[in-house]
C-alpha cells in the first residue's frame, strides 16, 4: 500500500497508482460503467491495481463504507477540494479525519492492510463477468446489492440458487429454476428479482 503527492487523473495513466490517488485525498471517480464514486482515498495497492475509498456514514450504526475499485475501470478521476466544496467534503469524510496527518504505521500493519485490500479486491473481481454485456453486469451488481447470494453461471445470473436471469437480462428472462415449484416464497422471490432487473434497465 502506498501514498503520494496530490494529483488527479484516470486509472489507466502511466504514473504510479499512489501518485494518481494520494492517500487521505477526497476524490471523485467516474467509472467506465457510467457510475460515479466519491470518497476519501484510504489506500492503494499496486499489485492488484486497486484503489480503496472510504466514505463516512452519518445516519447508520456503521462508521464508514469501504469500496474497492479496480483502477483500470476508472475513466476519469479528480480531486475534491474541501475548501471549495465544504458541504460535499462533510458528506464524504469527517472534518477531523481530513485535517489529521497520515499516521506512522509499522511494516507489519502495512502488509496486513495490503493483504486485506487484495482479498477484498479479489472478491470484487469475482463479481465481474468479462463475457457478459454491460446490461448484464449492471443487472448483476443491482441484484448483488439487494440479494447478496448472486453468482455467475456462464453468461446467466443465478440468484439465491433458485432464480436465473438469462441474456439479454430483461424481466421476461427471469425464470425459477430451484426445487419446490414456483409457489409461495419462491413466487415472491421471482417477483422481487424481476423488479430489481427492471430497475437496472432504467
Amino acid at each position: 500500500m502506498s501514498g503520494g503527492g496530490a494529483s488527479s487523473g484516470s486509472g489507466g495513466g502511466g504514473g504510479s497508482l499512489a501518485a494518481a490517488y494520494p492517500v487521505n485525498t477526497l476524490m471523485e471517480l467516474k467509472l467506465t460503467t457510467g457510475d460515479t464514486l466519491r470518497g476519501l482515498v484510504y489506500c492503494t495497492d499496486a499489485i492488484s491495481n486497486s484503489v480503496v475509498l472510504k466514505r463516512s456514514l452519518v445516519y447508520t450504526t456503521l462508521s464508514s463504507e469501504i469500496t474497492v475499485v479496480n483502477a483500470a475501470s476508472v475513466a476519469e478521476a479528480k480531486a475534491i477540494d474541501p475548501k471549495q466544496d465544504e458541504a460535499l467534503a462533510r458528506e464524504l469524510a469527517d472534518a477531523e479525519e481530513l485535517k489529521a496527518p497520515l499516521p506512522n504505521v509499522s511494516r507489519k500493519a502495512l502488509e496486513e492492510r495490503e493483504r486485506r485490500a487484495v482479498r477484498l479486491a479479489e472478491e470484487s473481481f469475482g463479481h465481474v463477468n468479462q463475457k457478459a454485456s454491460p446490461e448484464g453486469q449492471k443487472a448483476f451488481d443491482k441484484l448483488l446489492k439487494a440479494c447478496n447470494e448472486v453468482v455467475w453461471r456462464g453468461e446467466s445470473i443465478l440468484v439465491l440458487k433458485e432464480i436465473r436471469v438469462d441474456p439479454p437480462y430483461k424481466v421476461d428472462n427471469c425464470t425459477h429454476v430451484g426445487s419446490g415449484g414456483g409457489g409461495g416464497l419462491n413466487a415472491h422471490s421471482l417477483e422481487r428479482v424481476k423488479k430489481i432487473v427492471a430497475a437496472a434497465q432504467s
